[in-house]
């Protein structure tokens, strides 16, 4: 019997069931066959975890502890030093001049985006090297997914900055927000346990959807195909992302 335990509830019920139908069967065998319960062997059910055998706890762990950490920089680093920039005059002599609004805004993204991806590669050699982490999915799209996703943070980033005056201001806006997102996302208690009303908030939460994307890639090597939805919906709020903070910023010609 295969059983889903994404819904630990559900999984633990069907179990739980399998094993006392088969204690049932063993015991009309016995009986049908007037024999004694100990010269007839029973059968046995053990279960065999997929994707996790030894249900090492690191494992399921670091994917989503990449993603807090591309978070953090992509959030909170990049969106600290434009509002450090406005506290000191430096983005204000920078909206005097005829570059372009999305030059701008590129220059300030680019940067972040690269240390981002780096940061990245350095967590996932780590999980290798000291933990034995293993990678079952493709690199490439691995990546990939890593890059949309930091796209739609770095635009929320720039949209929260436009809004803050001072880096106090920001740090408690995307502290919030960090900490709303990261123990939404699926960390500790898997988004389909949730009530519906989490679930929902969910479909806006970009750290949800690549939660679940690192760990099928890294542990279930799953494809393209099997994470095209969620990486359809990290690239529309990616979009969303970008265009508000786009839209946000506000630029003297």
């Amino acid at each position: 019997m295969l059983s889903d335990a994404v819904n630990a509830t559900t999984a633990q019920l069907g179990w739980s069931y399998l094993v006392s139908v088969v204690r049932d069967y063993n015991r009309e065998v016995i009986i049908n066959r007037g024999a004694a319960p100990s010269a007839i062997p029973g059968i046995s059910v053990s279960p065999r975890f997929w994707y996790n055998p030894s249900l090492n706890y690191k494992f399921y762990m670091l994917p989503g502890i990449l993603v807090i950490l591309i978070t953090a920089i992509g959030l909170m680093l990049c969106g600290l030093n434009l509002v450090r920039e406005k506290e000191t005059g430096t983005s204000e002599q920078m909206n005097v001049t005829p570059v372009k609004k999305w030059e701008l805004i590129a220059s300030k993204v680019i940067p972040f985006f690269l240390i981002g991806l780096f940061d990245l590669a350095l967590g996932l050699s780590v999980g290798w090297i000291v933990f034995d982490i293993p990678f079952e999915g493709s690199l490439l799209l691995f990546f990939a997914c890593a890059a949309i996703f930091l796209v739609a943070v770095l635009g929320l980033a720039l949209f929260f900055s436009t809004m803050a005056s001072t880096q106090q201001q920001f740090l408690f806006v995307a502290f919030f927000f960090v900490m709303i997102f990261v123990l939404m996302s699926g960390i500790f208690t898997p988004t389909e346990s949730m009530p519906q009303w989490a679930q929902q908030f969910n479909l806006v939460n970009p750290v949800a959807y690549l939660m679940r994307i690192n760990r099928m890639v890294m542990l279930k090597g799953s494809g393209f195909n099997d994470i095209a939805g969620d990486m359809g919906a990290l690239a529309v709020l990616a979009v969303t992302f970008i265009t508000f903070a786009i839209m946000a910023y506000r630029k003297r010609a």
